[in-house]
């Protein structure tokens, strides 16, 4: 096997080269500091974000008002950050405590955004699709504990057309007519069992509704409820 030759001292760079080569490092640094800044001044100014963006979670309701959360914990279970924290809760018609079409509900909900990694397995494994991610990013506080959940932060608005839970079903709906689309909004008979027992039927239209996450995948395009 030839012998590799060695560099001879004579091939070296000469004199300016070796002059001028510390200041080549510095190349980078004076080519870019007569380009324009790009500098967003937030908060002042807020760049709009993209469609799918995973930001803070919602939990949705039905067109009556009836929330789509069953308590199945399948969320809680995917979260691989184990952030989520679920328990259900058999609906109750005897004692007038339905909060959903089907035999149980979230009754409590929390989601520790300490832990939270955006990642939104926890919207794919829902099955009623009763959890999804919204635009909203802007999740900053200086308490630890204010970074956690509630059910009653996360779920969606009373829109027009809805009744807070919990009311009974649409008369002569069952649960999977809720995810067929078969309801479009709450019902008289509804509305009335509602002021029997005291409870508001006239719901403000929020100012600023959150835009809800679509989900990609398998069930794009498809019409999910």
């Amino acid at each position: 096997m030839a012998d590799q030759k060695k560099p001879d001292d004579g091939e070296k760079g000469g004199f300016l080269s070796d002059l001028f080569a510390p200041i080549a490092g510095f190349g980078v640094t004076f080519a870019t500091m007569f380009r324009k800044i790009e500098t967003q001044e937030y908060p002042e100014e807020k760049r709009p974000t993209q469609l799918r963006f995973h930001g803070r979670h919602q939990l949705n309701r039905h067109p009556d008002g009836l929330e789509k959360c069953v308590g199945c914990e399948l969320c809680a279970w995917a979260c691989p950050a184990d952030a989520i924290f679920v328990e259900g809760a058999d609906n109750n018609d005897a004692e007038g405590e339905r909060f959903s079409p089907g035999e149980r509900y979230g009754r409590v909900y929390q989601i520790n955004y300490l832990r939270c990694i955006f990642c939104g397995l926890c919207i794919e494994a829902c099955p009623t699709r009763a959890l999804t991610m919204t635009n909203e990013y802007e999740l900053a506080d200086n308490n630890r504990a204010d970074l956690i959940f509630t059910k009653e932060q996360l779920l969606a608005p009373v829109l027009s057309g809805m009744l807070p839970a919990p009311h009974p079903m649409v008369e002569g709906m069952e649960e999977r007519d809720y995810y067929q689309g078969k309801v479009q909004g709450a019902t008289d008979e509804q509305r009335e069992w509602v002021e029997q027992r005291g409870g508001d039927t006239v719901v403000d239209e929020p100012d600023e509704t959150p835009v809800e996450h679509h989900e990609a995948g398998r069930y794009a395009g498809e019409g999910r409820p």
